[in-house]
C-alpha cells in the first residue's frame, strides 16, 4: 500500500516529455534563483536604499501586469513548446549581457532597471505558456500531481539557489551568480527539445486573432470565465491580495538582514532557503496526498502571514529563519492549490488565457507591493514593512477560509470558446 501511494506522489513523471521538462526547469530554476539574490544584493550595495529594490521589483514585474493577458492570448493561440524555447533563449541573452556588464565593472542601477524590464516582458509571455503547457505533457488525470512536483521542483530550486548565491557573493562577488543563471537556461532548453511531439496531449486551439477587436474578443473571454466562475475567482483574488502585501521578500528581507539581523549575503541566502524547504515540504504533502481542497488556498494564506508577523516582531537570526520556513509552508499550499484549482476548473480552449489572469494577479502585483514595501521599509524600516504585509496576508487568508469552507472541487464541464479552431499540428 505504501509503495502504491509512493508511486501516486511521482505518477506525472511517468510521461518522457514532464521528465525532460523536470529536469530541465530544475537546471533553470537553481541559476533564476541565484540571480534573484544577485539582483538584490547587487542594487543594495549600489545604492543601500531599500526602495530601490521595489523599483527594480516594480520595472520587472510591471510588463506582466500589462501585457500578461495578452501572453495568455499567445499561449492559446501558439504552438507551447516553441514559445517557451523562444522565451528561454532570450532569458539567456539577457543573463551573459548583465553578467558581462558586472564582470566589466561597468553595471549601473540603469542597466539593472533596463534587463529586469526586458525580463518582464518576457516573463509575460513565458509564464502563462509554461503553466498551460502542463497538462499537454501529463493530460487531465495527472495534472493535479504535476502543478505539485512542480511546486516542488521549484522550491528545490529556491533552497538550492538562494543558498549558493549566498556563498557565492561571499567568494566570488556577483558577476558569476549571474553567468550561472545564464548558462542554466541551456537545460531547459535542451529539454524542450528533445520532447517527442506525438507524445503531447495538445488540444485544438483558438484562431489566431486577425485584429485587436478579435483579441479584445478573445481576453474578455477569458475573464469572464474568471469572473463568473466563484472558486477561480476566489482563488485568484487571494493569490493576488498575498502576493502584493505579503511576498516581498526580494524588497524586504535584504535590509532586514542588513539592519536587524546584522548578517551578510550567506545570511540573506539561508533565509531564502529556509522559505524553499518550507514550501517543498509543503508541496511535497500535496503531491503524495492525492486531494485537493480549496480551503487550503485560505489556511495557506493565514499561515505565511502569521509567519511573517512573528518575524516582524522578532530581531533573532533563528526566529526568522523559522518564520520563513513556515511562511514557504504557507506560501506554497496557497498557491499550489490555487493553480490546481484553477487548472481543474478550466476548459482547455480557455487554459492560457484563464491562467493569465492568475499569473498576471500573481506576478504582476508585485510592481505595487514591491513599491510599497521598499517604501515603508526606506521610511520606517524593514520590520514594520513585513510585519504590515504579514497582517494584511493574515486577514485575506481568515477571510478565504470562510469563503472556501465545505467547498469541495466540482470539475466544470468543457466549453466551445468563440474563435476555436482545430489545430492539431500545434
Amino acid at each position: 500500500m505504501n509503495r502504491i501511494a509512493g508511486f501516486q506522489g511521482w505518477r506525472a513523471l511517468r510521461h518522457r516529455n514532464y521528465r525532460l521538462f523536470y529536469s530541465g526547469q530544475l537546471v533553470s530554476l537553481i541559476g533564476t534563483w541565484m540571480m534573484t539574490v544577485a539582483q538584490g544584493w547587487l542594487v543594495l550595495q549600489l545604492t543601500g536604499d531599500p526602495f530601490d529594490l521595489g523599483v527594480v521589483a516594480a520595472v520587472q514585474f510591471a510588463p506582466v501586469l500589462v501585457l500578461g493577458l495578452f501572453g495568455g492570448l499567445i499561449a492559446d493561440s501558439l504552438p507551447k513548446r516553441r514559445t517557451l524555447v523562444a522565451t528561454q533563449g532570450f532569458a539567456m541573452v539577457l543573463g551573459l549581457i548583465m553578467s558581462a556588464l558586472v564582470f566589466s565593472n561597468a553595471v549601473q542601477v540603469w542597466h539593472v532597471l533596463v534587463i529586469a524590464f526586458l525580463l518582464g516582458c518576457r516573463n509575460a509571455i513565458d509564464m502563462p505558456t509554461r503553466q498551460a503547457f502542463v497538462v499537454e505533457m501529463v493530460g487531465r488525470e495527472d495534472i493535479s500531481n504535476a502543478v505539485a512536483l512542480n511546486s516542488a521542483m521549484f522550491n528545490g530550486a529556491r533552497v538550492i539557489g538562494p543558498a549558493v548565491a549566498g556563498l557565492t557573493i561571499g567568494v566570488f562577488g556577483v558577476g558569476p551568480a549571474f553567468l550561472l543563471d545564464a548558462l542554466s537556461y541551456l537545460a531547459v532548453i535542451v529539454a524542450l527539445l528533445a520532447m517527442r511531439e506525438p507524445d503531447l496531449h495538445v488540444r485544438p486551439g483558438i484562431a489566431r486573432p486577425e485584429s485587436v477587436a478579435a483579441a479584445v474578443v478573445h481576453l474578455r473571454e477569458g475573464l469572464s470565465y474568471v469572473r463568473r466562475t466563484k472558486v477561480v475567482l476566489i482563488a485568484t483574488a487571494v493569490i493576488g491580495l498575498v502576493s502584493t502585501f505579503g511576498m516581498n521578500f526580494t524588497v524586504v528581507i535584504p535590509p532586514l538582514v542588513k539592519t536587524v539581523l546584522h548578517s551578510d549575503a550567506t545570511g540573506y541566502g539561508f533565509l531564502m532557503a529556509a522559505t524553499g524547504v518550507g514550501s517543498i515540504i509543503s508541496a511535497l504533502t500535496i503531491a503524495f496526498s492525492g486531494r485537493t481542497q480549496p480551503i487550503v488556498i485560505g489556511l495557506g494564506a493565514a499561515t505565511l502571514g502569521a509567519a511573517l508577523v512573528v518575524m516582524s516582531l522578532s530581531g533573532s537570526f533563528a526566529v526568522a529563519l523559522v518564520s520563513m520556513f513556515l511562511a514557504g509552508v504557507g506560501g506554497i499550499g496557497m498557491a499550489a492549490t490555487a493553480n490546481t484549482v484553477i487548472q481543474l476548473n478550466v476548459p482547455d480552449q480557455l487554459r492560457g488565457r484563464v491562467l493569465s489572469v492568475y499569473t498576471t494577479v500573481f506576478a504582476g502585483s508585485t510592481p505595487v507591493g514591491g513599491l510599497v514595501s521598499g517604501a515603508i521599509a526606506s521610511s520606517f524600516g524593514a520590520a514594520i514593512a513585513i510585519g504590515l504585509g504579514g497582517a494584511a496576508s493574515l486577514l485575506t487568508g481568515l477571510g478565504a477560509i470562510t469563503l472556501l469552507r465545505g467547498r469541495t472541487m466540482r470539475p466544470t464541464k468543457p466549453v466551445t470558446p468563440v474563435g476555436t479552431a482545430a489545430t492539431a499540428g500545434r
